[in-house]
C-alpha cells in the first residue's frame, strides 16, 4: 500500500503547523515558502524575548495575545509581507510550542485520527480510518522532537535522556505515548501517541461499522451478561480494547469490578468499579508496581467480576487462579495472532511466573478458566472485525480443544477496496449452555449461533 501526503497542516522547519487554507497540502507553493522562511526568521527572536516559566504561568489567551504582538512588530521590523491571518497562525503555532506538544497539537485536536507516529522530526504518519499516511506536518530538528518528549515526560514527573532513553505515559487527555530516543533509535527521537477517544461504541455501532454480525454481536453480549470468562485476543491496533469496552457495557450495575491496567483506557459506565494503574520505578529504580502485584491485591479487595486491560506477563498465572476461584465473568485481552496462539501465549506467561507447573497442570487450567476467546484484526482495508469466535472446549491428553462458534468468511472486494464476507455461524452448542439457561438466554444464544432445539 502506497503511503501519500495527507493534505493536513503544512509545517515549517520551525514546527509551525497552521490549519489554514494558506498552508493546506504538503506541496508548499511560492507563498507558503515566504512565509516558512519567515517563521524560521521570527521563531528564535520571538522565544527569546518569552521567559519558559513566564509562558507556562500565562494563560493561553494571554500568550496568545502577546506573541501576535510580537510576531506583528518582528514582521513590520523586518518587512516581512505577512497578512494578518498569517501572524495569527504563526503565534498559535508557537504558543504550541511554548506550553502545548507543538507541531502535534493540530494532530491531537483532529478526532478523525487514532494514531500519531513520530519518526524523527521530518516523518510523521497518522492512521485514519485504519490506514496509514504521511503527513506534511514537521519538526524543525532532532532537538525540537526531544524538547516535545521532555515535555510530555516532565508532566508526569518522568525524565527521558540518553540515561532513560525509553518511557511510557499518559497525556491529561488520556492518551497513551511512548517515546524512545538515541542512542536506542536510530533515525532519531521517535514518538508513538494511541489517542485516546471518549466516544463509547456499543454493539450497536460495531454492527453497523461492519466489525461484527447482528447474530454475532448478540452472542457476544449473552456471553458478557452471564459472566463467561473471556479472552479477547488480537494484533496492535485491531480493536481489542474496543470490543472489551462493548462487552463491559453488559455488566449489571450491581456487579462490583476492578479494572487493572498498565495505562488506563478502559470506558466503565457502571458505578461500582475500582480502577487500579500501575506504576513505573522512580528514577532511583524503586517504587514500581507491577500488573501482577495489582491482580493479587485485587482478589482481597471482594471483586465480583476482574478485568485486565492487557495481559501480558506473569499476571496471567494470578489471572488464571482468580477465573478458577468464583470471579466468573472476568475478561481481558492479550496480542496473538489466533485464538490458538493466545492460549499458547498464555501458557508460555504463566510458565514465567511458575516454571515448576507441568505444561499439561496449566493448559487444564486454562481450560477450566476460560470460556471463550474472541480474536480481532484489522483488516487490510481498514477495518476492525472479528474473525473468530472460539469456546475452549476441553483437554484432550496435551492439546486443548476449541471449537469455533463464529468464523469470518471472506468473500470477496469492493471496487472502493471493502473487503466483504459473512460471519459464519457453526450451530453447535456450547458446553457453558447451562450456564446460559441459568441466566434465562439459552435459546437466545443457541438462535444466535443457528443452533436448533433451544432450551431454557
Amino acid at each position: 500500500m502506497g503511503l501519500r501526503p495527507l493534505p493536513l497542516a503544512g509545517a515549517t522547519s520551525a514546527g509551525v503547523d497552521m490549519a489554514s487554507p494558506l498552508m493546506a497540502g504538503a506541496a508548499a507553493t511560492a507563498t507558503q515558502q515566504s512565509m516558512l522562511k519567515s517563521a524560521d526568521l521570527l521563531y528564535d527572536q520571538i522565544l527569546a524575548q518569552v521567559e519558559p516559566a513566564l509562558a507556562v504561568r500565562m494563560g493561553r489567551p494571554e500568550l496568545t495575545a502577546r506573541v501576535e504582538e510580537l510576531v506583528g512588530e518582528i514582521a513590520n521590523q523586518r518587512r516581512l509581507l505577512l497578512n494578518h491571518q498569517e501572524q495569527q497562525a504563526l503565534a498559535a503555532a508557537m504558543v504550541d510550542d511554548m506550553i502545548a506538544l507543538g507541531p502535534l497539537e493540530a494532530l491531537l485536536r483532529d478526532d478523525t485520527i487514532s494514531d500519531i507516529l513520530v519518526n524523527g522530526p521530518r516523518q510523521i504518519y497518522i492512521e485514519r480510518r485504519g490506514k496509514l499516511v504521511l503527513t506534511g506536518v514537521k519538526f524543525r530538528n532532532d532537538l525540537h522532537v526531544l524538547h516535545v518528549a521532555q515535555r510530555i515526560a516532565s508532566s508526569i514527573g518522568r525524565r527521558v535522556d540518553e540515561s532513560s532513553p525509553m518511557l511510557d505515559a499518559r497525556l491529561l487527555d488520556g492518551s497513551r505515548v511512548n517515546v524512545i530516543i538515541p542512542p536506542l533509535s536510530l533515525k532519531g527521537p521517535c514518538i508513538s501517541i494511541r489517542k485516546f477517544t471518549a466516544s463509547f461504541l456499543d454493539f450497536s455501532k460495531l454492527v453497523a461499522y461492519g466489525s461484527v454480525s447482528p447474530e454475532l454481536a448478540r452472542a457476544l453480549e449473552i456471553a458478557a451478561q452471564c459472566r463467561l470468562n473471556i479472552l479477547i485476543s488480537g494484533g496492535t491496533g485491531s480493536g481489542k480494547t474496543t470490543l472489551l469496552n462493548a462487552m463491559s457495557g453488559l455488566i449489571e450495575t450491581d456487579e462490583r469490578v476492578v479494572t487493572i491496567e498498565d495505562t488506563a483506557e478502559l470506558q466503565l459506565r457502571q458505578p461500582h468499579v475500582i480502577s487500579l494503574e500501575t506504576r513505573p520505578a522512580n528514577i532511583e529504580g524503586q517504587g514500581r508496581v507491577t500488573q501482577r502485584d495489582l491482580v493479587r491485591n485485587a482478589l482481597r479487595m471482594r471483586p465480583d467480576r476482574i478485568i485486565v486491560g492487557e495481559v501480558r506477563g506473569d499476571e496471567a498465572f494470578d489471572m488464571m487462579q482468580a477465573m478458577n476461584t468464583g470471579h466468573n465473568g472476568s475478561m481481558s485481552t492479550i496480542h496473538a495472532n489466533s485464538a490458538r496462539d493466545a492460549l499458547a501465549r498464555v501458557e508460555n506467561m504463566v510458565m514465567m511466573a511458575n516454571v515448576n507447573l507441568p505444561s499439561q497442570a496449566i493448559r487444564g487450567q486454562m481450560v477450566s478458566a476460560l470460556d471463550l476467546v474472541v480474536q480481532v484484526e484489522r483488516m487490510r482495508d481498514g477495518t476492525r472485525r472479528v474473525t473468530e469466535l472460539s469456546e475452549v472446549v476441553a483437554l484432550e491428553r496435551e492439546t486443548v480443544i476449541l471449537s469455533n462458534l463464529f468464523t469470518f468468511q471472506y468473500t470477496g472486494l469492493t471496487p472502493d477496496g471493502i473487503l466483504t464476507g459473512t460471519f459464519a455461524a457453526s450451530g453447535i452448542p456450547p458446553r457453558f449452555l447451562p450456564r446460559l439457561e441459568n441466566y434465562g438466554l439459552g435459546s437466545a444464544f443457541l438462535e444466535a449461533i443457528g443452533a436448533k432445539g433451544a432450551g431454557g
